[in-house]
């Protein structure tokens, strides 16, 4: 079995669960939203009606900041344009202070979004990480190459399609 027949088998085992799990249900489960209800203590950094920013309880770096929507919403897919602005606003002023407060070198900005990609609080969230000279973390990815120019020009066109759709 591949990676890949690994990877699509948990997809259907996942698919299955949520499929059986109702919105109410996840909800009242949801870390997040047991936070941006109040009924999980957190240390707030900043709230409007739609966002709530709080420290990560496991943070990369002291000051790692978590900012998510208030109301339910799995990962960036399904996020509605209009929270997703609210969301990426409240990351900038987040960022902004944390550089300004913490006297940051650098800030990443970091969304995972499904399994593969590292999600595993399947509640939109952004991460906000001050980053310093010397603190060890490296955020450097291995770069891929195309194998051609055919390649890329196949890649753009299949989203450019989707985008158009």
């Amino acid at each position: 079995m591949t990676n890949q027949d690994n990877h699509d088998t948990e997809t259907d085992i996942l698919d299955n669960l949520k499929s059986s799990i109702s919105d109410e249900d996840i909800i009242r489960n949801c870390i997040f939203c047991n936070i941006a209800n109040g009924n999980i203590p957190s240390d707030k950094v900043y709230e409007d009606s739609e966002t709530l920013a709080f420290l990560d309880i496991s943070p990369v770096n002291k000051g790692h900041i978590l900012v998510i929507p208030k109301d339910h919403h799995e990962n960036v897919y399904d996020t509605p344009a209009e929270t997703w602005c609210r969301v990426m606003l409240t990351a900038q002023k987040v960022a902004v202070a944390i550089k300004n407060a913490l006297d940051a070198d650098g800030i990443n900005i970091w969304m995972n979004n499904e399994s593969t990609a590292g999600q595993d609080v399947f509640h939109a969230h952004i991460h906000i990480i001050p980053r310093y000279n010397d603190d060890g973390h490296t955020s450097r990815w291995s770069h891929a190459k195309y194998d051609s120019d055919e390649e890329k020009t196949v890649l753009v066109d299949k989203v450019k399609a989707v985008i158009q759709s």
